[in-house]
């Protein structure tokens, strides 16, 4: 601004020494120095001024260049924020839409769920009022037997009233037994209708868009509520005149065994299907005696092999460690023998083996490799020679070679002197 105003203060007194200069030069009267040296001192000081307008005008072109680059740069980078905030728009969207079928599903799963503590709630009820009938038969009978033993008091005892005596208290002990299972099912099913409903409670607080926001800073799995098995069913098999019970059966991928570590250990699926028994039920079978563990496989050839252990399960303070010893089979190392195998899945893993649920899937007894034979892995269809193989379920042979199973079962039951020692005290319950 400085240098503008120079260039109007000086462009006037150049423009009147040219005149009189022209004026001076047409008139030939008096040529006098002293108008001379004006002159040039004028001349000069326009010289000057000139040079201060021409540096002035290069220091504000430079200025100027220089705000313009940075409105450039500036506008680059509102238009990398805007493309960003349209990706991460769109992503919120999708999540949004994730979240709404999210909450769908839970509310399906509600439903189910309140249905199921119904049919508990009946089930309850009808146990009950078959206990106190029983209850009330028992007092009957110890009221006669009393009395029969008071007018009788030499005469021995009926064997048939003893063994009635203990099928009536091996009766009471089975409907004790099964109203606790029945209790603790209630229980489990209002701890989970609970959490559903904490849940949708939540998403209603927080909202959609907040709730979206959550779910892209923390992508945690979240485990699904797959219906656990009735913890008084079993499923049992006949094999050689013997009766199995069937812990783990896989024939078709239709049940999704990348389960949780409580639907592990309480039981998932249907039992006229694919299913897991449940690793507390498994553990409170073989407690009692000693029992024998048998692996069949069936593989794309209609192929079948198995493989019997002798075995310990531990209980869920050792995360059910497993140790087997072989007894007879033909298939070989389907399990390593005399190391302690610890179960983990994926929400629940074991100290050493934290990696195994995660990279091959399904809950299972993992050791120093994982995924060498894992029967409750993935369920993969063979595919054709130009794809690459699929792992799923598998056992690994002696040759090193992995193979594929169609179908899988495992089953427990007692040794054979245990099973001589409940044929003789097991009763029928009515």
């Amino acid at each position: 601004m400085y240098t503008i105003k120079l260039f109007l203060f000086i462009a006037p007194l150049v423009f009147s020494s040219t005149t009189d200069q022209d004026y001076a030069s047409s008139d030939s009267v008096s040529p006098q120095p002293k108008s001379r040296f004006a002159m040039l001192d004028d001349v000069r000081i326009l010289a000057s001024g000139l040079l201060q307008l021409g540096q002035g005008l290069k220091d504000f072109v430079h200025k100027t260049k220089s705000q313009i680059n940075d409105i450039f740069k500036k506008l680059n980078i509102f238009d990398q924020s805007f493309i960003d905030l349209s990706l991460q728009t769109n992503e919120i969207k999708e999540e949004e839409k994730e979240l709404r079928r999210t909450t769908s599903k839970l509310q399906v799963k509600n439903e189910e769920v309140k249905n199921m503590s119904l049919e508990l709630n009946s089930k309850l009820e009808s146990l009950l009022e078959e206990k106190i009938l029983l209850q009330q038969r028992v007092r009957y009978l110890e009221k006669q037997l009393t009395n029969l033993i008071k007018y009788q008091p030499e005469c021995q005892e009926h064997p048939e009233v003893t063994s009635f005596k203990t099928f009536v208290e091996q009766q009471d002990n089975s409907i004790k037994s099964l109203l606790q299972i029945v209790e603790e099912q209630y229980r489990q099913l209002n701890q989970q209708h609970s959490q559903i409903k904490e849940i949708e409670n939540q998403l209603r607080r927080t909202g959609i868009q907040e709730s979206t926001e959550n779910s892209l800073s923390s992508k945690s799995r979240a485990p699904r509520s797959t219906p656990s098995l009735h913890l008084n069913e079993t499923n049992n098999v006949e094999h050689d005149g013997n009766s199995w019970t069937l812990i783990q059966h896989r024939t078709d991928g239709s049940q999704d065994f990348n389960e949780t570590w409580e639907n592990y250990k309480y039981g998932f699926g249907n039992l006229d299907g694919e299913f897991w028994l449940g690793l507390e039920k498994i553990y409170s079978i073989v407690k009692q005696s000693n029992y024998i563990l048998r692996i069949e496989l069936e593989d794309w050839k209609d192929s079948k092999h198995y493989i019997d252990y002798s075995f310990h399960l531990g209980n869920h303070e050792t995360n059910y460690t497993l140790h087997l010893v072989e007894i007879t089979g033909n298939i070989p190392k389907v399990l390593p023998e005399h190391k302690d195998l610890v179960f983990s899945t994926w929400d629940h893993k074991s100290k050493g083996h934290f990696n195994c649920p995660e990279s091959f899937s399904g809950g299972w007894w993992w050791h120093d490799v994982c995924g060498e034979n894992n029967l409750n892995s993935k369920y993969n269809k063979p595919r054709s020679k130009t794809k690459p193989e699929r792992r799923g379920i598998s056992w690994k042979s002696q040759n090193g070679k992995l193979y594929s199973s169609k179908s899988t079962k495992m089953l427990i039951h007692p040794t054979d002197s245990e099973r001589s020692e409940l044929r003789q005290i097991k009763k029928p319950i009515n």
